[in-house]
């Protein structure tokens, strides 16, 4: 079964942007000693935004094993803000999704 995005009718798999593993490499990060990537670069390989990415994910979470993502602390968001000009300012912190 495919993941639909709220709104869209079309399958989330159908709105994949091509990457290649170059592309892909950098937004691998270790926290907390796991290989693991954030939402919003998840969101953005998938064309879509971090809230609807997660939306997405919160809707399916029966598919995703237990320790498939973590919440980051405020200390851990904040470090990562300082180090990734891009994050948007507010008041969410990202989600950390697992690497295999």
């Amino acid at each position: 079964m495919k993941t639909l995005l709220k709104g869209e009718g079309r399958p989330m798999a159908e709105k994949l942007v091509r990457y290649d593993s170059q592309a892909i490499e950098p937004m691998i990060l270790t926290i907390r000693g796991q290989k693991v990537v954030l939402d919003m670069e998840l969101a953005r390989i998938y064309g879509v935004s971090t809230k609807v990415f997660n939306q997405a994910v919160k809707r399916n979470r029966r598919k995703f094993p237990i320790d498939f993502m973590f919440r980051l602390t405020v200390e851990e968001y904040e470090n990562l803000r300082s180090q990734i000009v891009t994050t948007r300012q507010g008041p969410n912190r990202s989600y950390s999704i697992k690497c295999s």
